[in-house]
């Protein structure tokens, strides 16, 4: 079981003072994030790509190759990155080149993306959101198979037997399919043989993606592939705190600003104390308490979902840095040991 961060790296405006940090600031905070889950023994950090003047990580390769030469063991991951409106070449170039800096801990997570801003950036039609995303991980499937790479479709110029470098440490470079709850996409990781995340964001209870991870090994198997050796990713909005009741209250002030924000963008209902107090408690879409409780809730997934690896995703919104930080610490230093020692007892069982 793996446990480790994941942020989009928000600079919304303060609860508190109302005053935004600048992109620099926040990025720099990332970085000794990264550094301190390292420290504390979690095992992957995951970086998603935005393109808003309220996330500061537009380049997620460039932001993990700045604490690369900082961290030893941590895996570096995207969390996502919108393939639909990228080139999976650079993309590919961009974690070989983070691979050889981190000597060997990187990884690409993909999805089409809930965000749509980078599509009118990119020069890219929402038109084609489908099969964008299916012409372009073909594509980076290819590269990830082959130095040499020849290949032709309908969104990007073809590659007529051209090297792609720099080579990554890793043979094959990870490549993850992460959804926010699409069935498509659980068929689509499991028939690929790929690894698959679940961002379980929302009013979505976390049991209730046991379907997903069920379609995903299903689709694996009749594909030939061993669906016992395919890893299933949770990530979940969280914080953790010396105490449950302190957790929650430290917690909500970002998470209500910022739930509705998005809710006014999407054209959803406003968002309220009860709904957090509701996805706070032992079965909501909230990883929010002390240690023992956080540690808990995760290893309820594992068994009841099928999760091997878990990514708290903390800030949501703009959060006191030292609070962060304490949160990282308690998940590598509290949470990440109980959680490996009862899941390791109960797969011996149970698997």
């Amino acid at each position: 079981m793996e446990l480790g961060i994941s942020t989009f790296v928000e600079t919304t405006p303060d609860v508190i003072t109302g005053e935004t940090m600048s992109h620099a600031e926040r990025l720099r905070e990332v970085v000794e994030e990264i550094v301190l889950a390292d420290q504390v023994g979690l095992d992957v950090y995951g970086v998603g790509e935005h393109h808003r003047p309220d996330f500061a990580a537009s380049s997620p390769a460039v932001v993990m190759a700045a604490a690369a030469s900082l961290t030893s063991r941590i895996r570096l991951t995207s969390a996502v990155m919108i393939l639909s409106s990228a080139d999976p070449v650079r993309v590919y170039q961009d974690f070989a080149t983070l691979d050889g800096l981190s000597d060997g801990r990187a990884e690409i997570m993909v999805g089409r993306g809930s965000f749509t801003e980078s599509f009118p950036l990119f020069g890219c039609d929402l038109k084609d959101y489908e099969t964008l995303f299916e012409e372009k991980l073909d594509l980076l499937m290819k590269l990830q198979q082959s130095e040499r790479v020849s290949w032709e479709g309908r969104h990007r110029p073809a590659i007529h037997n051209l090297g792609i470098y720099p080579r990554p440490v890793q043979q094959p470079l990870p490549v993850w399919i992460a959804s926010a709850g699409s069935p498509e996409s659980a068929v689509r990781a499991g028939t690929l043989g790929l690894p698959f995340a679940l961002a379980m964001i929302g009013p979505v209870r976390p049991l209730e993606f046991a379907s997903h991870a069920k379609l995903y090994k299903e689709a694996a198997v009749r594909a030939g592939h061993d669906s016992s050796r395919l890893p299933i990713a949770a990530h979940a909005h969280g914080f953790i705190a010396a105490d449950t009741r302190k957790a929650i209250e430290q917690f909500f002030p970002s998470t209500y600003a910022r739930t509705n924000v998005r809710a006014v963008e999407k054209g959803l209902p406003p968002y309220h104390r009860k709904d957090y107090d509701e996805a706070c408690s032992f079965d909501g879409a909230l990883y929010v308490g002390d240690p023992e409780r956080v540690a808990d809730k995760i290893i309820h997934l594992r068994k009841h979902v099928g999760v091997t690896r878990f990514l708290l995703h903390v800030p949501h919104g703009t959060m006191p840095h030292a609070e962060v930080m304490e949160a990282i610490r308690l998940l590598g230093t509290e949470v990440a040991p109980r959680v490996r020692e009862e899941v390791a007892l109960w797969e011996k069982d149970n698997l």
